[in-house]
Protein backbone atom coordinates (compact mmCIF):
# COMPACT_ATOMS: atom_id res chain seq x y z
CA UNK A 1 0.00 0.00 0.00
CA UNK A 2 1.31 3.45 -1.15
CA UNK A 3 0.49 6.64 0.80
CA UNK A 4 -2.29 8.79 -0.91
CA UNK A 5 -1.79 12.38 -2.72
CA UNK A 6 -3.96 14.83 -1.08
CA UNK A 7 -4.79 16.42 -4.78
CA UNK A 8 -2.72 17.72 -7.00
CA UNK A 9 -2.25 21.32 -5.64
CA UNK A 10 0.95 23.16 -4.83
CA UNK A 11 0.87 23.62 -0.94
CA UNK A 12 3.08 25.23 1.20
CA UNK A 13 3.31 25.90 4.80
CA UNK A 14 0.83 28.30 5.19
CA UNK A 15 -1.99 25.81 3.88
CA UNK A 16 -0.83 23.08 6.08
CA UNK A 17 -1.43 25.02 9.08
CA UNK A 18 -4.92 25.16 8.81
CA UNK A 19 -5.82 21.70 8.00
CA UNK A 20 -7.46 19.67 10.64
CA UNK A 21 -5.08 17.87 13.46
CA UNK A 22 -7.13 14.72 12.80
CA UNK A 23 -5.47 13.99 9.45
CA UNK A 24 -1.93 13.68 9.16
CA UNK A 25 0.37 14.54 5.94
CA UNK A 26 3.93 15.27 5.24
CA UNK A 27 4.77 17.68 2.16
CA UNK A 28 7.18 17.53 -0.22
CA UNK A 29 7.90 19.62 -3.14
CA UNK A 30 4.57 21.35 -2.70
CA UNK A 31 3.07 17.67 -2.77
CA UNK A 32 0.88 16.69 0.07
CA UNK A 33 1.20 13.20 1.03
CA UNK A 34 -1.25 11.56 3.58
CA UNK A 35 0.31 9.90 6.48
CA UNK A 36 -0.03 5.71 6.83
CA UNK A 37 -2.67 4.56 8.98
CA UNK A 38 -1.23 4.88 12.66
CA UNK A 39 1.66 2.61 12.97
CA UNK A 40 1.87 -0.63 14.15
CA UNK A 41 2.25 -1.44 18.40
CA UNK A 42 5.80 -3.02 16.70
CA UNK A 43 6.73 -0.35 14.97
CA UNK A 44 5.65 2.26 18.00
CA UNK A 45 8.20 -0.12 20.43
CA UNK A 46 10.76 0.40 18.03
CA UNK A 47 10.73 4.12 17.40
CA UNK A 48 10.20 4.40 21.11
CA UNK A 49 13.28 2.61 21.88
CA UNK A 50 15.60 4.52 19.18
CA UNK A 51 14.25 7.40 20.73
CA UNK A 52 14.93 6.62 24.12
CA UNK A 53 18.20 4.71 23.54
CA UNK A 54 19.58 8.41 21.53
CA UNK A 55 18.22 10.48 24.13
CA UNK A 56 19.70 9.07 27.12
CA UNK A 57 23.03 9.03 24.77
CA UNK A 58 22.81 13.27 24.61
CA UNK A 59 22.42 14.26 28.15
CA UNK A 60 24.22 16.33 28.94
CA UNK A 61 25.54 17.43 25.21
CA UNK A 62 24.03 20.44 23.15
CA UNK A 63 22.06 17.76 21.02
CA UNK A 64 18.55 17.43 21.17
CA UNK A 65 16.41 13.86 20.35
CA UNK A 66 12.92 14.29 19.05
CA UNK A 67 10.24 12.22 17.55
CA UNK A 68 7.32 12.39 15.35
CA UNK A 69 4.98 14.06 15.53
CA UNK A 70 7.45 16.74 15.32
CA UNK A 71 7.10 19.17 12.00
CA UNK A 72 10.55 19.60 10.33
CA UNK A 73 10.35 22.59 7.92
CA UNK A 74 12.67 22.29 5.02
CA UNK A 75 12.80 25.81 3.47
CA UNK A 76 15.08 25.76 -0.20
CA UNK A 77 17.03 29.24 0.70
CA UNK A 78 15.37 31.92 2.76
CA UNK A 79 11.33 32.04 2.32
CA UNK A 80 9.05 32.84 4.66
CA UNK A 81 8.27 29.94 6.44
CA UNK A 82 4.47 30.23 5.53
CA UNK A 83 5.80 29.55 1.65
CA UNK A 84 8.31 26.53 2.60
CA UNK A 85 6.58 23.44 0.37
CA UNK A 86 8.55 20.70 2.36
CA UNK A 87 7.26 19.91 5.57
CA UNK A 88 8.29 16.16 6.98
CA UNK A 89 7.70 14.41 10.30
CA UNK A 90 10.63 11.95 10.86
CA UNK A 91 10.34 9.14 13.24
CA UNK A 92 13.40 10.01 15.57
CA UNK A 93 15.64 13.11 14.83
CA UNK A 94 18.53 14.68 16.47
CA UNK A 95 19.10 18.73 16.19
CA UNK A 96 22.19 19.96 17.38
CA UNK A 97 21.54 23.72 16.40
CA UNK A 98 19.24 25.33 19.08
CA UNK A 99 18.31 28.38 16.69
CA UNK A 100 16.59 26.26 14.19
CA UNK A 101 14.33 25.29 16.69
CA UNK A 102 10.88 27.17 17.53
CA UNK A 103 7.47 26.11 19.14
CA UNK A 104 5.95 24.85 16.11
CA UNK A 105 9.38 22.56 15.43
CA UNK A 106 12.54 22.83 13.33
CA UNK A 107 13.28 25.52 10.23
CA UNK A 108 16.03 23.72 8.61
CA UNK A 109 18.38 20.13 8.11
CA UNK A 110 18.19 17.96 11.09
CA UNK A 111 21.79 16.74 11.99
CA UNK A 112 20.57 13.21 12.20
CA UNK A 113 17.41 11.33 10.80
CA UNK A 114 15.69 7.79 11.73
CA UNK A 115 12.65 6.36 9.96
CA UNK A 116 11.51 3.18 10.67
CA UNK A 117 10.02 1.77 7.39
CA UNK A 118 6.59 0.24 7.43
CA UNK A 119 4.91 -1.69 4.43
CA UNK A 120 3.06 1.59 3.88
CA UNK A 121 5.93 4.08 4.05
CA UNK A 122 8.43 2.68 2.86
CA UNK A 123 8.73 2.95 -0.89
CA UNK A 124 7.74 7.05 0.47
CA UNK A 125 10.73 7.08 3.08
CA UNK A 126 13.51 5.68 0.62
CA UNK A 127 12.93 7.95 -2.62
CA UNK A 128 10.69 11.23 -2.19
CA UNK A 129 11.83 11.40 1.64
CA UNK A 130 15.19 10.64 1.34
CA UNK A 131 15.49 12.87 -1.55
CA UNK A 132 14.30 15.90 0.42
CA UNK A 133 16.53 15.39 3.12
CA UNK A 134 19.43 15.25 0.65
CA UNK A 135 18.49 18.34 -0.71
CA UNK A 136 18.01 19.96 2.68
CA UNK A 137 21.49 19.14 3.52
CA UNK A 138 20.79 16.45 6.42
CA UNK A 139 24.21 15.16 7.21
CA UNK A 140 23.45 11.30 8.01
CA UNK A 141 20.11 9.07 7.80
CA UNK A 142 19.36 6.24 8.83
CA UNK A 143 16.78 3.78 7.27
CA UNK A 144 15.81 0.83 9.70
CA UNK A 145 13.78 -2.53 7.77
CA UNK A 146 12.34 -4.12 10.84
CA UNK A 147 11.15 -7.22 9.21
CA UNK A 148 14.60 -7.68 7.65
CA UNK A 149 16.63 -6.52 10.51
CA UNK A 150 18.53 -4.55 8.26
CA UNK A 151 19.91 -0.75 8.60
CA UNK A 152 20.60 1.62 5.59
CA UNK A 153 22.70 4.23 6.37
CA UNK A 154 23.08 7.63 4.05
CA UNK A 155 25.63 9.94 4.58
CA UNK A 156 26.70 13.40 3.13
CA UNK A 157 29.65 13.25 0.56
CA UNK A 158 29.76 17.08 -0.12
CA UNK A 159 26.44 18.38 -1.37
CA UNK A 160 24.68 14.44 -2.24
CA UNK A 161 24.51 10.98 -0.29
CA UNK A 162 27.64 8.56 -0.73
CA UNK A 163 26.74 5.22 -1.35
CA UNK A 164 24.58 3.40 1.18
CA UNK A 165 26.08 1.56 3.69
CA UNK A 166 23.66 -1.76 4.62
CA UNK A 167 24.05 -4.08 7.21
CA UNK A 168 21.74 -5.83 10.02
CA UNK A 169 21.24 -4.16 12.98
CA UNK A 170 24.72 -3.89 14.71
CA UNK A 171 27.52 -1.85 16.22
CA UNK A 172 27.53 1.35 14.26
CA UNK A 173 27.30 5.19 15.64
CA UNK A 174 26.08 8.20 13.86
CA UNK A 175 29.36 9.98 12.15
CA UNK A 176 28.82 13.30 13.86
CA UNK A 177 27.97 12.16 17.28
CA UNK A 178 31.01 10.67 18.89
CA UNK A 179 30.20 8.28 21.50
CA UNK A 180 26.50 7.80 20.65
CA UNK A 181 25.66 4.25 19.80
CA UNK A 182 22.39 1.72 19.64
CA UNK A 183 22.56 -0.95 21.41
CA UNK A 184 20.30 -2.80 18.69
CA UNK A 185 20.30 -6.17 21.07
CA UNK A 186 18.29 -4.40 23.66
CA UNK A 187 16.56 -2.45 20.92
CA UNK A 188 15.50 -5.89 19.37
CA UNK A 189 14.53 -7.06 23.34
CA UNK A 190 11.86 -4.04 23.64
CA UNK A 191 10.33 -5.64 20.50
CA UNK A 192 6.90 -7.61 20.86
CA UNK A 193 6.79 -11.22 19.28
CA UNK A 194 5.61 -10.66 15.44
CA UNK A 195 2.40 -11.65 14.62
CA UNK A 196 2.51 -12.35 10.53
Amino acid sequence: MALQQRDTHHYRYADYLGWPEDVRYELIDGVAWLMAPPPTRRHQELVGELFYQVREALEGRPCRAYVAPFDVRLPRGDEADADIDTVVQPDVLVVCDPAKLDERGLRGAPDWVIEVLSPATAGHDQTRKLAAYERAGVPEVWLVHPSDLVLTIYRREGDRYGRPLIQELEGVTPSLLDGVAVDWQRVLAQLSPRSD
